[in-house]
């Protein structure tokens, strides 16, 4: 038996017990080695398509799913010995990974294959596989001498252990820190529905008794961003802020060196591998192109944006001054988000808070399945889930029951509302825990070949339910849930022959407007309607709050804008001439790369580096690609304008954005795709309206 090898759709996630992943991963390579084994042992003279590419796509199926079975339980349901179980494999997988495209017996039959007549008679979706494949190889170093390819490999190892070993850092940095208040006047200001979550976080860990009140507040977003946006108290304010901006930043949890040692790695390998830094290496297939392009794409917002900031700026500050009868002065990065939600609050009479009795998340999960019913032809349905202690499950579950990794964890299908086909399903884990790491993100579990059904699954780090009342959540949780769906919905309403192609395996600057289209449903009127209902009287938004809302909708734009581009900026800078910074303090090199790109605080803020798991987390993850959201969001606003102009929930238009973006994948080049949507290329104006910022 290997649990985390299994073929069942429906995981048994009680069986993939520490003690397995050993035997389990060390047989899936040893099934991968031998298949690759066999593709090398042909001759290349007789080999063909299907001998060497769908071979070679299939040959570590097995291994892939084991291993992504892993490393999203480390991400969700953290524990030590799954912690070390997963290290101990980790060189092993790696090295067998980073073989493949470094191995010349596997190099010569492909490329000949690759290279033959037979190719120009296959379809172009598997034209498109093998020449994405030989770029692959190629890309990865297939080409290179011996010894070069040798260094290639050992870099990945090192990459592959370290930025573990940085994920880990933020994880525990962040579980090390709490606040326990246990005088209830401290907490002035901050709303009843962050108060209520504190005390029963307090409650939860023995803090708090009936006898003794006391709340408690962590580095989970959820937890801490009411404090800096409510909270009276600049003290704790300032307390929370620097906690927060020492993630992975010192002592045993100190990052920087990681950051230097990562850099330079992927620079080395980019080198090795004929480019000039690793953003040449990362965006060569992508749309950018180039780290220039991409850099220039930046700058060029940057420049169409940077008087607003900085006007948005200097009026927070005299604002501050004026409302505290102090001189005009720069901020405290702990003042920021305050100050903005009290002019926020008198400016347009508007209280996020207020939403937060409309955003029960079970509602706003049924609402948004119903806006994707109707745009986009299926039917969602949530099945019933257990939950079991690793090791302590039944050999059988009662027919129509799913296991899941935890007890909040949900489960759903997603059929063809034509066809009563089963398109795909996947699990839902909305609200944070110490075992699991921050943020929001879709994974594929398994792509279905052509007609089977895929398995994915949604993560967030949302407001949760607290004293028997449903999780109300704020707007951009709301955003952030409608954001990972359409992730999901690209990768479950994907229609490609070739597994590699399918779903969300297309250009990472293309992989986020799925994703960001979805956000514009969250301001909508009419979809807001299916959705947006009161947990208790189930009445909607009342047209004037509403109207704040939306009033609101752009307050501070230029500053939200700035914080994206600012982040994409340091992320190509840093992966651009690494060798210019080498040896300067980190701290340093943020405030002298974003010298025009950050707010003139008091304070500076240490270094995001530190705590960016995005760009540090893997060997490669949003590396070099930060701009992308920005890019997409392009894509995004340019797009949904045939939404707004044939009407926001016509299925006609939500079965054109299926058929020609969200079932087609990698099948065809994104440009091309986005041009099937549109008729056009995109334009960036739409979304500089629609930020308010056009002119």
């Amino acid at each position: 038996m290997h649990p985390f090898l299994a073929p069942d759709f429906h995981i048994r996630w009680s069986t993939l017990v520490p003690a397995a992943v050993e035997p389990d991963i060390r047989h899936a390579l040893d099934c991968a080695k031998q298949n690759i084994e066999t593709i090398c042992d042909q001759d290349p003279s007789t080999a063909n398509y299907e001998s060497t590419f769908v071979a070679f796509e299939k040959a570590s199926e097995l291994l892939n799913d084991g291993w992504g079975r892993l490393n999203h339980l480390d991400s969700v349901c953290d524990s030590p010995a799954q912690r070390e179980a997963l290290g101990k494999m980790l060189p092993e997988v790696t090295d067998f990974y980073s073989s493949l495209a470094l191995n010349e017996r596997l190099w010569a039959v492909i490329k000949a294959v690759g290279e033959s007549p037979e190719i120009a008679t296959l379809s172009d979706v598997q034209q498109r596989f093998v020449a994405e494949t030989l770029a692959d190889f190629r890309n990865s170093g297939a080409d290179l001498p011996a010894d070069q390819k040798e260094r290639i490999a050992a870099i990945e190892a090192e990459l592959s252990q370290i930025t573990k070993e940085y994920s880990e850092h933020v994880l525990d940095s962040t579980n090390a820190w709490e606040l326990v208040i246990t005088d209830e006047s401290q907490l002035a200001g901050l709303p009843d529905s962050a108060k209520a979550g504190a005390a029963a976080n307090a409650r939860a860990k023995g803090i708090a008794t009936d006898e003794f009140s006391a709340w408690r507040f962590t580095l989970q977003f959820p937890s801490m961003f009411p404090i800096m946006q409510h909270l009276h108290d600049d003290t704790i304010r300032h307390q929370v802020w620097e906690a927060s901006s020492k993630v992975g930043a010192v002592g045993e949890f100190d990052n920087t060196a990681l950051v230097w040692q990562i850099l330079v790695l992927r620079h080395e390998k980019a080198s090795i591998l004929g480019h000039e830094h690793f953003a040449d290496l990362t965006l060569l297939r992508r749309m950018a192109k180039t780290g220039a392009t991409a850099l220039s794409f930046i700058e060029n917002l940057h420049t169409r944006i940077h008087p607003a900031f900085l006007s948005e700026y200097k009026q927070l500050s005299q604002y501050k001054a004026a409302k505290s009868g102090q001189p005009i002065a720069s901020l405290e990065p702990w003042e920021v988000a305050y100050w903005a939600e009290k002019q926020r609050q008198e400016n347009y009479d508007f209280d996020e808070e207020s939403l937060r009795p409309y955003f029960p998340v079970d509602g706003v999960m049924a609402g948004m399945f119903e806006i994707a019913s109707r745009l986009f032809g299926i039917t969602i349905r949530q099945l019933e889930t257990v939950h079991y202690e690793p090791g302590s499950a039944p050999d059988t579950l009662l027919t129509g029951v799913v296991e899941a990794w935890h007890p909040e964890c949900a489960f759903y299908e997603i059929h063809d509302s034509k066809t009563a086909a089963h398109l795909g399903s996947f699990y839902a884990d909305w609200h944070p825990r110490e075992s699991k790491r921050g943020g929001a993100w879709m994974n594929s579990l398994h792509t279905g070949a052509l007609g089977e059904p895929h398995l994915g699954l949604i993560i967030g780090n949302m407001s949760p339910p607290i004293d028997g009342k449903p999780a109300l959540l704020t707007h951009r949780e709301v955003e952030t849930i409608f954001h990972e769906f359409g992730h999901l919905l690209h990768g479950l309403l994907s229609e490609v022959a070739v597994k590699s192609l399918a779903g969300t395996s297309v250009p990472w600057d293309f992989v986020e407007l799925p994703s960001q289209i979805m956000e514009n449903f969250c301001w909508d009127r009419e979809s807001l309607d299916l959705f947006a209902r009161h947990f208790e009287s189930g009445a909607a938004i009342p047209e004037d709050l509403f109207a704040k809302m939306i009033a609101a909708k752009n307050y501070l734009s230029a500053s939200g804008f700035m914080r994206q581009l600012a982040f994409a900026k340091l992320d190509l800078e840093l992966h651009t001439r690494v060798t210019d910074f080498l040896g300067e303090d980190l701290d340093a090199v943020d405030r002298e790369v974003l010298a025009d790109y950050l707010a003139p605080l008091k304070t500076p803020s240490p270094s995001m580096m530190r705590r960016f798991s995005h760009l540090f987390s893997s060997p490669t993850g949003y590396a070099a690609g930060y701009y992308s959201y920005k890019w997409a969001e392009v894509l995004d606003a340019d797009a949904f304008t045939r939404f707004q102009e044939e009407g926001v929930l016509n299925p006609e238009t939500g079965a054109a954005f299926r058929e020609h973006i969200l079932s087609k994948g990698n099948s065809a080049a994104p440009d091309e795709l986005y041009r099937r949507f549109m008729g056009r290329d995109p334009e960036q104006e739409p979304l500089l309206i629609r930020a308010g910022l056009a002119g």
